[in-house]
């Protein structure tokens, strides 16, 4: 699977950003689908999962009630709706695409995005 990620930008505190990441190449609906992100000097982390048919979401604490991922099977694509944006959300956001379900690991998403930058300002 190849996945394309778009739609950062930079945005003031408070503001909203809506990631989008296009896949290609193999069966996406087959495929359970996450949003990672990388802040400068942290460990990549896990924010949003989906599973393949969409019916189950994963967040962790941190972005809870703030972010929201969805897909369209039919699109190809995932989504990640960033509300209520705070600068600590500042990362390189990555889309990845797992075989094994809806999965909190990084090391169980075999395929990745090449990111994009999120800018949060204060």
């Amino acid at each position: 699977v190849q996945l394309q990620a778009s739609g950062g930008g930079l945005v003031r505190a408070g503001g909203s950003l809506r990631l989008s990441c296009a896949a290609s190449g193999r069966t996406f609906s087959n495929y359970a689908m996450g949003w990672f992100r990388q802040a400068p000097g942290k460990e990549r982390e896990l924010i949003a999962a989906i599973s393949s048919s969409g019916t189950s979401t994963y967040y962790p604490n941190s972005v809870k009630g703030r972010f929201a991922i969805s897909r369209d099977n039919a699109k190809n694509t995932v989504y990640l709706q960033m509300n209520s944006l705070k600068p600590e959300d500042t990362a390189l956001y990555y889309c990845a695409a797992s075989a094994l379900g809806l999965r909190t690991t990084r090391g169980s998403y075999d395929y990745w995005g090449q990111g994009t930058l999120v800018t949060v300002s204060s």
